[in-house]
């Protein structure tokens, strides 16, 4: 799970009926512009009244804000914070930005909470099974390759202290791909919040922050993809003002072999990837970065355990699951308002 470069639409930007009826002097400028980033594409809509507001002047900003979290938390780049701190082969501390820091804080939170589901030191397994930047295996690991690199995962060994970073094993490799992207979606709300732009819409990889609803006070309509890999369709559309909506699911990045179908989700518990019938968990936050990362940690739960967390956590989470039939849906009773009565 390392940004790959993969098509990652997994929230589609269903803006259905925007058409709205007010005056021409009032009516609040839409701009809207898209880019890449983290091996995937961002997208960013906004309405604003202020004339000092305009496409290039905000592209080049939120493009900033992007390079700066690349440039901190890449696996890709050799030459990121995070790839420096992989590198960097000793258990001796290493001071570390605040962001770096606040990032990793809260995925070990959600890592402790969620019981190890969620494991940003998972990278070698994911690596091992050939979903990294390396090609993919030409034969199932052995139990022994498995054994040999579930001892540098584990993230009881990696703790953050006085601003510091410290891995037990020094061949520990940390990959924040789980919550970074939702955590670059925040910094461009933060930015645009800076710029008292109050009604917007960011996406970067299917995860997405709205705030403020559009200008005739609707809500932001956005659709949740059907887990198919065959085709895009729509499984459920969903609506609200503020707040962040992420996606996780195995059914596009996978590979097939001998009859078994290998997802790029790997389970820390096993260091296999993960093999039941939940293939897709949404879940809705106030902080996309929270959202990115209960969704994966929901997906490698399974789908009992991961209707029980919801239920404990009074999480909102849409959860959608094989059986014989087809798909079926579980819907937490804090995601039911966000569905939409016109799908």
């Amino acid at each position: 799970m390392m940004f790959l470069k993969v098509s990652n639409a997994k929230i589609w930007l269903a803006l259905m009926g925007l058409a709205f009826l007010v005056s021409c002097s009032d009516a609040p400028e839409k701009i809207a512009f898209s880019g890449e980033t983290m091996g995937t594409t961002y997208s960013v809509t906004l309405y604003t009244k202020d004339p000092r507001h305009n496409q290039e002047k905000i592209k080049r900003k939120v493009d900033i804000v992007l390079e700066r979290v690349n440039a901190q938390m890449s696996t890709y780049d050799p030459n990121s914070e995070l790839s420096q701190f992989n590198q960097f082969e000793s258990t001796e501390p290493v001071v570390i930005s605040r962001e770096l820091e606040r990032v990793v804080t809260r995925a070990l939170e959600i890592a402790e909470q969620t019981e190890g589901a969620l494991d940003i030191t998972v990278g070698p397994l994911v690596n091992l099974w050939g979903f990294g930047p390396q090609a993919r295996p030409e034969e199932e690991p052995s139990d022994k390759e498995l054994q040999t690199v579930r001892e540098k995962t584990g993230y009881q060994k990696l703790r953050v202290e006085n601003h510091q970073l410290i891995k037990d094993n020094p061949e520990m490799y940390v990959d924040l791909s789980t919550i970074a992207k939702g955590y670059g979606v925040d910094r461009v709300g933060h930015l645009l919040d800076q710029l008292r732009i109050k009604q917007y819409l960011v996406e970067i990889g299917g995860e997405v922050l709205t705030k403020g609803g559009k200008p005739d006070e609707a809500s932001w309509r956005l659709a949740v993809e059907k887990p198919v890999s065959t085709e895009r369709a729509v499984q459920r559309v969903v609506q609200f003002k503020d707040g962040a909506l992420a996606t996780s699911g195995d059914y596009r990045n996978y590979f097939e072999e001998d009859g078994r179908r290998y997802s790029h989700i790997i389970d820390p518990a096993t260091g296999y990837p993960i093999q039941h019938n939940l293939v897709s968990a949404s879940v809705y936050t106030d902080d996309t970065m929270s959202a990115d990362a209960y969704a994966t940690a929901l997906l490698v739960m399974g789908t009992d355990k991961a209707k029980a967390f919801a239920r404990k956590q009074n999480l909102a989470v849409m959860l959608i699951y094989k059986t014989e039939e087809g798909f079926n849906e579980y819907i937490s009773d804090a995601f039911k308002p966000l569905l939409s009565e016109q799908e």
